[in-house]
């Protein structure tokens, strides 16, 4: 049962400042808004899982944290899966990115005891210049803007916490402030806007 995936993450929280769990400093780890809204949006580049292909597909990972750290745990998460996904795609989804099958994603797991069902949604991209729009029907919207310095260059983080944990290639993130992205589904404790982003790429595998 052995998978791989590679593809690109953006994140999206709700922290107004650049999310300080990134760093991976437990006494820094505070959300400024008091709880942590996180929305992430997962773009499958290449993949399979027990000879099932995944390229191509996109899901969401939000998770609800309700702090004031981040290691204090607790968290509500719920997996949006693209439509285009047929159900034995979805199966193989929702087991890796709920950190059942080993990978980075059994860290955000274990401070996540509480994994609300997963859900179908349409999932629309539109990418321009650096920033990306995700309409996920109906329960929000992620944008993610590239951050880029006067010459053009993205502006980025290294060898800190998360980037080491999620394995992001080249242990490298980059900074994409979020605003205008919200979140809203009934089921989850309360709905959130972001405004702190970061975009990675991945390459991962497990069992």
């Amino acid at each position: 049962m052995a998978w791989n995936l590679s593809g690109e993450w953006r994140e999206t929280c709700s922290c107004n400042m650049h999310c300080p769990c990134w760093l991976g400093v437990k006494e820094l780890m505070v959300m400024d808004q008091g709880y942590c809204g996180s929305t992430n949006l997962l773009r499958i580049r290449e993949g399979s899982s027990d000879g099932i292909d995944l390229s191509g597909l996109a899901l969401i990972v939000a998770v609800l944290w309700p702090g004031p750290t981040l290691f204090d745990g607790n968290g509500t998460g719920r997996l949006y899966i693209d439509e285009a996904a047929d159900a034995a795609q979805r199966r193989e989804l929702d087991a890796i990115f709920q950190g059942r099958r080993g990978g980075p994603m059994e860290i955000l797991a274990s401070l996540t005891p509480t994994w609300l069902p997963t859900e179908t949604a349409r999932i629309e991209i539109d990418e321009e210049n650096g920033t990306v729009n995700a309409a996920v029907h109906p329960f929000g919207q992620i944008r993610s803007q590239r951050l880029q310095d006067e010459a053009g260059r993205p502006m980025t983080i290294q060898n800190v916490g998360f980037t080491i944990a999620l394995q992001f290639d080249d242990q490298t993130g980059e900074l994409a402030p979020s605003e205008g992205s919200q979140w809203a589904d009934p089921q989850m404790p309360h709905a959130w806007k972001s405004n702190s982003g970061t975009i990675g790429r991945f390459t991962w595998q497990g069992n």
